[in-house]
């Protein structure tokens, strides 16, 4: 699927399906702000991390009204559903599916009423034990009337379930549980990489899982706060940056101000892919800036694996900063061998044949003066199927280059991701059952070489064992059950297309 962006260089074929994004969260709270503006211009920034479908509520004190819808947040939006959307609390939500399919009762924020108020949650991550949770839910009592079973198939509405179920059911005495009270008791039993912006009516929540996976950063506005997944979205709505949702924290934010306690011990294994392509640029990530993490990775991929060439070049955009740091470490020249189509973004018509079969030029095109006869050095950021690539290098070739010799700012993606990326499966993967000479072959290269794993590592500044490196070793952070209990099917059911699923979508698609 197309980026809004454009920074994805792995999805230029149709049906090549690259690493994909999990989502962007985004809540505030702010008396007299216009809030719902804030989260749209939020999401709007984080749009790189999830383009299937957007969505936001919003609290006013008394009730909480939620508007989402399939597309991209500009498309989704407009000024007369923003204007509808009025409080002082709001939280959104811009969703890439890896848990349930992309449809619309999947979209978030998630909404759940309980007997104490009402609860709409958005989800940044994947959780492992979603059949473990699903069965939690369903051993759920029935509370006034009120059903505890999901419409949706994704791991989201299992937590937003299991937290309106906790405050519905209370204490044995009957005493009613606070949100507080109620994630005290959840989140220790939710497995997997989860980053939480939730609220009732009168607070905003957010959660890290105690790996802290998915990032998840606080900001203050002059009257009022903001969590967002990332910190390039404090910058667009004015937010100044404090410090980030730690791992195993639970943060609440209403007009006593900012509270937060720890509901497990902090285990930091943040994705390192995150580094790699995942994250926008100009965002911070653990104290470390995404584009000098970049730039030095291709430093260090320079010194790793050299090439005699004429010039570099970058995979547009996402391969840039790397291209940068590897000229400059090898002293071969940076150049724009490839123009790329600002304008090819998420679209819902679908290509002719003739021009499917063109493939790639749909978003990319080379400068046939500046790669004719020039040996080329070619940086990606990661090679997934490589499908892409190939159909890159005959293109480059067909332009006159005279060399293709191709660099990868990360190593062989061997392994899925089960904490938010939506990678192939492990079969799927070119790096499995071919050696890295046999990959360049496949993709017509003159050579092939990818950074080192600690290369890799070195260049974020991050402790190695606080990442997260599943995608390239193996070594998950998180035990994993059986592997028919994971899964983006995991709860598809009819139930998601019927009729009960479609007036409910009715009922909140249009404030």
């Amino acid at each position: 699927m197309p980026r809004g962006d454009g920074r994805l260089s792995h999805d230029l074929l149709p049906g090549e399906k690259g690493p994909q994004d999990a989502c962007g969260v985004f809540g505030v709270w702010a008396p007299g702000e216009e809030v719902a503006k804030l989260t749209y211009f939020g999401l709007y920034a984080l749009q790189h991390r999830g383009q299937e479908s957007a969505g936001i509520a919003v609290s006013n004190g008394s009730q909480i009204l939620v508007f989402k819808d399939m597309g991209l947040v500009s498309q989704v939006f407009d000024e007369t559903s923003l204007g509808s959307l009025q409080g002082h609390i709001a939280v959104g939500h811009a969703r890439y599916s890896t848990t349930g399919a992309s449809v619309w009762e999947n979209a978030q924020p998630t909404f759940r009423a309980t007997a104490h108020g009402s609860i709409a949650l958005g989800h940044n991550g994947n959780l492992v034990n979603t059949a473990e949770l699903a069965e939690m839910v369903a051993d759920l009592p029935k509370q006034n009337g009120r059903s505890t079973q999901v419409a949706a198939t994704n791991d989201t509405d299992l937590v937003t379930a299991l937290l309106a179920g906790q405050t519905d059911s209370g204490e044995a005495d009957g005493t009613p549980l606070t949100i507080e009270e109620a994630a005290a008791r959840v989140l220790p039993k939710v497995k997997g990489a989860f980053s939480l912006v939730f609220m009732n009516e009168h607070t905003l929540y957010a959660a890290r899982d105690p790996q802290g996976i998915r990032p998840l950063v606080l900001g203050r506005l002059e009257r009022g706060w903001v969590v967002a997944s990332e910190t390039a979205a404090l910058d667009i709505c004015g937010a100044s940056f404090v410090r980030e949702i730690e791992p195993g924290e639970f943060v609440a934010v209403d007009e006593n101000g900012l509270r937060s306690f720890k509901f497990a011990e902090a285990n930091p294994k943040g994705c390192v892919f995150e580094y790699v392509y995942l994250a926008r640029p100009d965002t911070d990530i653990a104290g470390r800036n995404v584009y000098l993490s970049r730039v030095e990775m291709g430093r260090r991929l320079a010194k790793e694996a050299p090439a005699e060439a004429d010039l570099v070049i970058a995979t547009p955009e996402s391969g840039t900063p790397a291209a940068i740091g590897y000229a400059e470490a090898s002293g071969i020249p940076f150049g724009a061998g490839l123009v790329k189509n600002a304008y090819v973004g998420r679209t819902f018509i679908q290509p002719s044949q003739t021009i499917r079969q063109l493939g790639i030029r749909l978003k990319l095109n080379p400068l046939k003066e500046v790669i004719k006869g020039k040996r080329l050095v070619v940086v990606d950021d990661s090679i997934v199927r490589g499908n892409t690539q190939r159909a890159l290098v005959r293109m480059l070739r067909e332009a006159g280059a005279a060399e293709v010799h191709i660099r990868i700012s990360s190593p062989p993606v061997k392994w899925p991701c089960f904490f938010g990326i939506d990678f192939a499966t492990r079969a799927e993967l070119i790096a499995n059952g071919m050696t890295i000479e046999e990959i360049g072959t496949s993709l017509g290269a003159d050579s092939l070489s990818y950074i080192s794993i600690d290369g890799m590592i070195e260049a974020t500044t991050i402790a190695k064992p606080n990442l997260c490196r599943a995608c390239f070793d193996g070594e998950y952070p998180v035990e994993l059950p059986d592997p028919e209990l994971l899964g983006k099917q995991l709860l598809e059911t009819e139930l998601a297309a019927g009729p009960a699923a479609t007036a409910a979508a009715d009922a909140i698609r249009r404030p």
